[in-house]
This record gives C-alpha cells, structure tokens and sequence, in this order.
C-alpha cells in the first residue's frame, strides 16, 4: 500500500473505526514520534489509546 493509500485509510488507534474525511486528530507521539489518529468520539470521551510502535498510552 502506498503512503498515500495509507492517509487515505486511517483508523483511530483507541477504537479502530475508519475515520478518512471525519473530524480526527493525527498527532506524534511523545515518545518516539509515530504519527497516531484518533476519531472525535474517543477523544471527547478521553478514552486511552496506545502508540503501535513504541507502546506509550495516554488518555
């Protein structure tokens, strides 16, 4: 899959629903910079997530 095909199909890291062309936030992570998307549901709710790469959880 390209890198383009990859931003076209992101999913939220707490729930992993879909959430191309949705209300998310894409942030880096604080301890090793992976980029992490998250739909508005999980992050309204403040429900944790975790980074695939390096593993830290945040809220």
């Amino acid at each position: 899959m390209s890198q383009s095909d990859q931003r076209h199909a992101r999913q939220c890291v707490s729930c992993g629903i879909n959430i191309s062309g949705m209300s998310a936030a894409t942030f880096d992570c604080p301890e090793c910079d992976t980029e992490i998307s998250r739909c508005a549901k999980c992050r309204k709710q403040s429900n944790l997530y975790e980074c695939p790469d390096c593993g830290f959880m945040g809220p």
